[in-house]
This record gives structure tokens, sequence and C-alpha cells, in this order.
């Protein structure tokens, strides 16, 4: 490799290793204090009473070094609860349908504050690649009613499992963050709304990453089924909540209904993603 060639991946490994740290939060973990008092009940019906309102006016809790890095730390500001892991599984999905030219669009459903589809964009950029777009899947209005008459397995959930909308997590949210990486352009493309509703009509040819953050039985199936016939052969399945009996369910439904035997592979204690190697029965 010439030297130049060395600078230049090595220029694009810092930046993308920034953008990661970043969307955690993990220059600033350390300075996410809770100042407010006084403590108790009175304190957290104050901290409710604004977070209803969409403020977060403190943090909840002192951010911490280590569980962010593993993904344990939930924090009011970060823009992703992903651990570092799982970023890094991100890059390297997004780095091998680059190298290996395999065809297709990227898209995360259930995106939070923005963190892994602005990771995507991020590595898109870093490698010059403009021929693929980041989809953004969300309701951008917290998860949906539970249905238990049609998804019975999602009675694992908690019953007010849609009445726990995050802070700063709206669709203009979400389009302030990329915008404050420098990523807000055309090769993002948002689709606000029930996944049952948007994502059989998206406008998305083929897809080489399917990343999927939807924790509950009807989020990963109503995922699933209108987006993997589009992934292509050598393309990535990501399924960030297959610690949840009930995305786990989901996910093993569906592949024994299409037939798909790729090997499943941890990522860390959430997370796991298969390659794709063939096409889905039909």
């Amino acid at each position: 490799m010439l030297i130049e060639d060395k600078q230049m991946l090595d220029a694009r490994l810092m930046y993308i290793d920034l953008v990661k740290r970043c969307v955690l939060n993990i220059p600033y973990v350390d300075a996410e204090l809770n100042p407010i008092q006084p403590y108790g009940n009175l304190r957290k019906a104050i901290l409710s009473l604004f977070k209803s309102a969409n403020i977060q006016m403190a943090h909840l809790r002192r951010g911490n070094f280590e569980r962010r890095i593993s993904g344990h730390d939930f924090s009011d500001i970060a823009h992703s609860m992903l651990s570092f892991k799982r970023l890094d599984n991100i890059q390297m999905c997004v780095e091998t349908i680059i190298r290996e030219k395999i065809a297709g669009d990227l898209i995360e459903t259930g995106v939070m504050r923005g963190g892994a589809v602005i990771l995507m964009r991020a590595i898109l950029r870093a490698y010059g690649v403009r021929d693929r777009t980041v989809w953004v899947a969300d309701s951008f209005e917290g998860f949906p009613p539970l249905n238990l008459l049609g998804y019975p397995a999602d009675a694992d959930a908690d019953p007010n499992w849609h009445l726990r909308p995050l802070t700063e997590s709206g669709v203009e949210h979400v389009r302030r963050n990329f915008k404050r990486y420098d990523l807000l352009d055309d090769q993002g493309s948002i689709l606000p709304g029930w996944f049952r509703d948007t994502l059989p009509k998206a406008p998305i040819k083929q897809l080489a990453v399917l990343r999927l953050d939807g924790d509950l039985y009807e989020s990963t199936i109503d995922a699933l089924v209108p987006l993997y016939p589009k992934l292509t052969p050598g393309g990535f399945v990501i399924i960030d909540d297959y610690n949840l009996p009930m995305c786990r369910k989901a996910v093993h439904d569906y592949r024994k209904k299409m037939d798909i035997n790729d090997e499943i592979i941890a990522i860390d204690d959430a997370g796991v993603y298969w390659r794709k190697t063939a096409e889905a029965a039909p």
C-alpha cells in the first residue's frame, strides 16, 4: 500500500471512530450530571412533567464510561444507546458491502435519535460513496400500542411500552442531529410513520444493510416481511434487540417461514447479525 493510500485510510478510520464516540457522547460522558434538587419523589415528578412536554430538564443519572461503551448506560442526550461493539458491527457491514460491491441501500427501522443511521451516512461519506441512500424509518412517536390479539408474543413486553417515548427523538430532532454532523443531504431519506404503513410502500429497490431496532414482535415482523426480500444476497441483516424474547421470536418465526438457514452471529449481549446467502423462499 502506498504511503498516501495508508494515510487516507487512517484518516477515514479516525473520522469513523470519532463519529462512533460522538453518537455515544463519549467525549462528555463524565459531564452528564443530575443537578436537580430535591431528590426523591418530588424530583422524579418534576423531571417526568418536563419529559412529558419533550423537554429534557436534566440528566436522569450520571454518565458512566464503561457502561456506555458496553451499551448498558442509558443516556438522556446521546444520539445512540448502542454498545461500541454494535457500532463496530455497523462499520464492518457497511465497509464490507462497499468493498465487495454488494448492491443496495442501507436502512434502520427504529432510529431513536439517529446515531446508527448517522454513522452509516458518515461511513459512506468517508469512502466517497454517492450511489447509496440511508433510509431512516421510525414512527418518531414512540412504540405502537400493544396489539396482543394480532401479536400475542408481545405479551412479554411492558403494557405501557407505547407510553415511554424518548425526549429529543422526533423527526425534526433527528434531522437536526444529521445536520450537526454535516450529514443532512439527499443521501438520507426519512420514512416517518408506523412500519406497517410506511415500509411496504417505501420506494426502496434494493438493500445491502437491513438493521432492525423495533424491540417488539410486531415492529420486527412488520420490517422483515416487506424489506428482507429486497436484501441483496451478500447483504447483512442486523437485529439490535435479539435479547428481547418477543423480538427473537419474530426473527425465528420469519426465518422458519422463509427457510432461512444463514448462521446467526452474536455481536454482544443484545445484538446479532447474519449475512444473506440466498434469496428468501417465495
